[in-house]
């Protein structure tokens, strides 16, 4: 049982370099689905899937690219179907004994349900449930291949993949001893990951977050150990492609850095002024789905239209990282160049100011509203997005609110100015007053000892069970000894009495464009910033798998590369500044800039960010993957796109779920909750 060595896969050399999501799309459609043929049956087939594999399906493709590879139907695997037996089936499953269960009922007997059965397993298949498929002798003759897909994973963005366990925070760092849950959601989430390299045919050098040493006589608890546990697992699953997969890489390709949500509490519930974080956190959206209306084309009530923020819309790639005062600008910009340069838009502009159309002018307006008509209506959409968003920042007071924050995390704030807030602004939503003391927790844990915690929520007037998201949020920081070096939760904060940063603000080294735009998480940090050293040392010290090891360790040490300037690269690491104890900040200031990189001024040339996209990833170096269990933040995805720009690494970034700040704050208020559905938090 092996993966096959298919043309679409990833070989690891840079004249074959694919963005990632796109490998994902190309194994599904081209090794999968158009590989699964006969030459006695007709062409049209059927699709098969169960719960999950629907999933990964529907992250990689659209419809229209399945029915291309024709596929003439797409089946529940648990659902009553009808028989087709002149037609060939593909059967997209996990491994599991209920879905070889259904497909040998399906296939068995004098009348299977379909002609041949072309069987792709989403991970690994255990041998046992192979040889329960070769016992079926009537079934045998019916199977046009049986192979491990090795795809497992939901694509997000070009650079970002989901493990989809929303309930991973609760179920691994929640206060419970069921340790059957706990396994099972490591187990199923190191699968998922390991099935990430399969697809790509990349071999990592496991980076984690070591746990601190404890006393003999208080063990680690599990929580801490999550990241070692998911580092074990996952070396253990990938170095067994080594000799499962043909042309599996035998050295190490990449690196993979796993962490958890304890990294960084700030990030996912600080206010994001960017387009991406902004339209998420203050819309109603149902993940990427946005709805909005519509004149109706009858002329009776409007009606509801919903449409997709992602990747194939040009204006929200473009837009999407930038901060929401600079979209809203370039928005008004790109329309008025539109018009400037449409001619139905001139015409039909010229025909509002009285003047009459001849026919050569009605004649050019036809031949340009099918372009006039979709670039309209795209930028239309945008315009009325930014419109809702900074409509909700005047009406709710945010500008002032998000001050505050950044104040705050870059220590220009402290606490008689958040008790003079709670106090004047009795109408912020409880929401946001929880945010703002979560912030404050992070940067001043020592003011939440004793009952002043309790005190401060009866001053924001939030309810006992509000109280709870503090408390858990000191749980998932981990033990005191742990945090000793960091007082306090899992960020270095200064034991001063004085004002406190939890970020470093580099007023001097990057231009601030916007107000507002400083702070960007601590996984950025955490890569390449001054808490190693100097950038140029950390890049060079990451592609050696020099991290300190008193914060991480490597499953696999890697092998050092060979430099071509050594004695300059030697010369400079051992002349680096040793680490100062001194305290310091994790964070600096953001500059938008890097977000203009590519894009332009008009409606139409936006289209050149997705042209120039594959070229670019093929002068990039060695991959860079970054885990983040217990859920990631838009703000992460974003840092991720920026620094593959900046250091020509593909930095691809992971983790159980895609959170945005409300689904945040009630997967940490539950985090205790033994109660919780497995099935979703109903968020």
């Amino acid at each position: 049982m092996s993966l096959s060595d298919s043309e679409t896969s990833y070989g690891g050399g840079a004249s074959e370099y694919k963005p990632f999501r796109h490998i994902s799309r190309d194994r599904l459609l081209y090794e999968m689905l158009r590989s699964a043929k006969s030459g006695d049956s007709k062409a049209w087939k059927v699709l098969i899937m169960d719960k999950v594999t629907v999933k990964v399906m529907s992250h990689s493709c659209k419809m229209a690219d399945i029915t291309d590879q024709e596929v003439s139907l797409v089946e529940d695997l648990f659902r009553r179907r009808q028989p087709l037996p002149s037609l060939d089936a593909v059967y997209f499953i996990q491994p599991s004994k209920e879905n070889v269960v259904m497909f040998l009922s399906d296939m068995s007997g004098r009348e299977p349900l379909y002609k041949k059965a072309f069987i792709f397993f989403s991970s690994p298949i255990p041998k046992e449930l192979v040889n329960h498929i070769k016992c079926d002798t009537s079934v045998l003759p019916r199977i046009g291949a049986l192979r491990e897909m090795n795809l497992e994973y939901f694509p997000i963005d070009s650079q970002g993949f989901i493990t989809d366990q929303e309930t991973a925070l609760q179920e691994l760092y929640g206060n419970n001893d069921n340790a059957r849950r706990f396994n099972t959601c490591l187990n199923n989430m190191a699968i998922r990951i390991a099935t990430v390299f399969a697809s790509l045919k990349e071999l990592p050098n496991v980076w984690y977050r070591a746990a601190k040493d404890s006393d003999e006589s208080t063990p680690t608890p599990n929580r801490e150990l999550v990241p070692t546990k998911l580092a074990d697992a996952v070396w253990d699953m990938v170095s067994k492609y080594k000799s499962t997969i043909p042309n599996f890489p035998q050295s190490e390709t990449c690196d993979l850095l796993i962490v958890d949500r304890s990294i960084d509490q700030i990030a996912p519930v600080i206010h994001e002024w960017t387009y991406d974080a902004m339209c998420h956190d203050l819309l109603n959206m149902d993940g990427n789905k946005y709805t909005h209306e519509i004149p109706s084309k009858t002329g009776g009530q409007p009606e509801s239209k919903e449409v997709l923020l992602e990747e194939h819309d040009t204006v929200w790639l473009e837009l999407r990282h930038t901060h929401i005062a600079d979209a809203s600008e370039r928005l008004h910009e790109k329309f008025t160049n539109f018009v400037s340069k449409n001619k139905a838009a001139q015409i039909q502009q010229s025909g509002r100011d009285g003047s009459e159309l001849s026919t050569r002018d009605l004649q050019k307006m036809v031949q340009a509203l099918p372009q006039y008509t979709e670039q309209v209506e795209k930028i239309s959409l945008h315009v009325e997005i930014a419109g809702k968003i900074n409509k909700i920042i005047r009406d709710t007071d945010l500008r002032e609110l998000g001050q505050l924050e950044q104040d705050l995390v870059f220590g220009d704030a402290a606490a008689k100015d958040v008790i003079s807030f709670l106090r004047t602004k009795q109408n912020t939503t409880p929401e946001y007053k929880l945010r703002l003391l979560m912030i404050y927790a992070s940067v001043y844990p020592e003011k939440f000892e004793g009952d002043k915690a309790t005190k401060l929520m009866q001053l924001a007037k939030l309810s006992p069970d509000d109280m709870k998201v503090i408390s858990n949020m000191q749980l998932l920081a981990g033990s005191s000894k742990k945090k000793a070096a960091t007082s306090g939760f899992s960020l270095k904060f200064s034991n001063q009495k004085t004002t406190q940063a939890a970020r470093k603000d580099r007023t001097n080294e990057e231009e601030e464009t916007w107000s507002l735009f400083r702070f960007y998480p601590v996984i950025e940090v955490k890569l390449y910033s001054s808490e190693f050293g100097q950038l140029e040392e950390v890049i060079e010290n990451l592609s050696k798998g020099e991290l300190p090891k008193s914060d991480y360790a490597c499953k696999n040490e890697p092998t050092i590369p060979t430099v071509k300037n050594s004695t300059r690269t030697s010369t400079r690491t051992q002349t680096a500044p040793a680490p100062t104890t001194a305290p310091h900040s994790m964070r600096s200031r953001r500059t938008a800039n890097w977000a203009r990189t590519g894009t332009s001024d008009d409606g139409y040339s936006s289209d050149s960010i997705l042209k120039n996209m594959s070229s670019d990833f093929k002068k990039m170096g060695k991959r860079i993957f970054v885990f983040i269990i217990g859920g990631a933040t838009r703000s992460e995805l974003r840092v991720c796109h920026k620094l593959t720009t900046k250091l020509k690494r593909e930095v691809i970034l992971g983790t159980t779920s895609m959170d945005d700040p409300p689904q945040h704050l009630t997967k940490l208020k539950l985090l205790c909750d033994s109660n919780i559905a497995l099935d979703g938090l109903g968020i």
